[in-house]
């Protein structure tokens, strides 16, 4: 409990830290400076890896149950195309979230995912949803195509896991 509130009370500090201080004016007599010179010319710049992509596809649903003290997602396997998204609905047995395992991706996918999953609560971990019909919608665009496990962080345990094939 100790260590937590020394967390706590330094996170907020550094955070004061860096927010503290007021705009600096430069004095009316002192020489305006040029900006530096880019290094390499933006137009000669790729995107940026890893950029949220919207959805230009169909939206499918899967829910998030427990049934006959099973916690499942239904349908457990989907495959979509590249571009469509998933909304996950929180139905029962919650709550829930929907995660992916960071060492089980290859790097581009993992990039994309991360831009694609607004609100995560860690790394490739989406937001807890407590309530029924509560939704949570993942963005597939961009994702390379391929075979990707997923699950449920409070009910991994008890074998929430679902599996998303991507194609073109």
């Amino acid at each position: 409990m100790r260590f937590l509130g020394f967390a706590v009370v330094t996170g907020a500090a550094i955070l004061l830290g860096a927010c503290g201080g007021g705009e600096t004016t430069p004095a009316a007599d002192a020489p305006a400076t040029e900006a530096p010179a880019a290094e390499t010319p933006a137009a000669t710049e790729a995107p940026a890896a890893g950029a949220s992509s919207a959805i230009t596809g169909t939206i499918h649903t899967v829910n998030m149950v427990m049934e006959n003290n099973v916690y499942k997602f239904s349908p457990t396997d989907i495959t979509i195309k590249q571009g469509d998204g998933i909304k996950f609905v929180m139905v029962s047995g919650g709550p829930h979230n929907v995660a992916f395992d960071p060492t089980l991706l290859p790097a581009d996918v993992k990039a994309q995912l991360i831009a694609n999953m607004p609100e995560q609560s860690s790394e490739l971990i989406g937001p807890m949803m407590l309530t029924e019909n509560q939704e949570y919608t993942i963005s597939f665009a961009g994702v390379t195509p391929g075979t990707y496990e997923y699950y449920c962080t409070p009910h991994l345990a008890m074998g929430m896991k679902g599996k998303v094939t991507v194609t073109q």
